[in-house]
């Protein structure tokens, strides 16, 4: 079993960055996939960005070169540096981690671009 926290949402200007950390409990957190998605009002949740245990990743296209995620595996965290923000990027971000047939989410944490 993984449980999941996500902190680090919150209003911020066009342009702005943000950065969003999620919390696993576990000890077997470092052999989980992770990843951060998002859901917009009225839209499909999306995925953002994965990173695997061993730290390859891979971003929406949306989000490329804007949006770095990384993990520390003795802290069990995964984190999402998020520059450049866009008005589109307003959602509900999700913290994910997954692996075979095991996938756990986190409640998520909102982010609002806006002037």
């Amino acid at each position: 079993q993984v449980q999941l926290v996500e902190s680090g949402g919150g209003l911020v200007q066009p342009g702005g960055s943000l950065r969003l950390s999620c919390a696993a409990s576990g000890n077997l957190f470092s052999l989980y996939v992770a990843g951060w998605f998002r859901q917009a009002p009225g839209k499909q949740r999306e995925l953002v960005a994965t990173i695997t245990s061993g730290g390859s990743t891979n971003y929406a296209d949306s989000v490329k070169g804007r949006f770095t995620i990384s993990r520390d595996n003795a802290k069990n965290t995964v984190d999402l540096q998020m520059n450049g923000l866009k008005p589109e990027d307003t959602a509900v971000y999700y913290c994910k981690a997954y692996r075979s047939v095991y996938n756990y989410w986190g409640q998520g944490t909102q982010v609002t671009v806006s002037s």
